[in-house]
């Protein structure tokens, strides 16, 4: 299985793409926003062959949902996510306005995800962790095949997400990132949603917000 990521949108959100051997793949938060961001992603999925047959949401803030419309439009995907984060897929057109941009409705989600639940497609399995604090239905996406956990806005390297916006709190973010995420193997690597991939033992080791003073 092959993880590819790609950089969309004014706010750089990380798109992820996991493809098993057959081509088909799993997008974790299409960001695309801008024309020629949607010929990147188009491009990118038929130069490597590759067939998308599931979209993830690790939650519904707009950048990381902007591309929803058009997976819907160009391969017929419907995103999944966690219910508890309806709202913000809802007030999405309102919060781009504030960032002077546009946006359409996303559309409404395939499915929702709980905690646990565990999404699959041929050799692709994930399990969906839900880690609010940074919005109320924060998801993270964890692989232990592929050692790897995909944290939207919960965990970056060397930082975590803010706790500042609807639906957020600090205190259950910390908990979330501590019982949730820094319960997975030492060696997972952590594909953030902004920012470069860390892993949890450095996170664990070297983030300040979980080092004891």
């Amino acid at each position: 299985m092959k993880i590819y990521t790609l950089v969309f949108n004014p706010i750089e959100v990380n798109t992820y793409i996991i493809a098993d051997p057959s081509g088909d793949c799993i997008i974790i938060d299409c960001g695309c926003y801008y024309g020629h961001e949607f010929d990147e992603m188009d491009s990118f999925i038929q130069d490597n062959k590759l067939k998308p047959v599931l979209l993830l949401n690790t939650h519904c803030h707009l950048d990381h949902i902007f591309g929803n419309g058009w997976m819907l439009e160009r391969f017929g995907i419907r995103s999944h996510y966690c219910r508890e984060d309806d709202y913000n897929r809802i007030d999405a057109p309102v919060h781009a306005r504030l960032f002077g941009l546009n946006m359409e409705l996303p559309p409404e989600p395939a499915d929702y995800l709980e905690d646990g639940q565990i999404v699959s497609h041929g050799q692709i399995r994930l399990t969906a962790l839900h880690v609010p604090g940074h919005s109320s239905g924060s998801l993270s996406f964890y692989s232990s095949d592929l050692k790897a956990v995909f944290t939207g806005d919960a965990l970056f390297a060397g930082s975590i997400g803010r706790t500042d916006l609807e639906g957020g709190n600090f205190e259950t973010l910390i908990a979330s990132i501590r019982n949730k995420l820094f319960s997975l193997p030492d060696d997972t690597i952590v594909y953030p949603g902004h920012g470069e991939c860390t892993t949890i033992k450095v996170e664990k080791e070297t983030n300040p917000y979980f080092i004891k003073s």
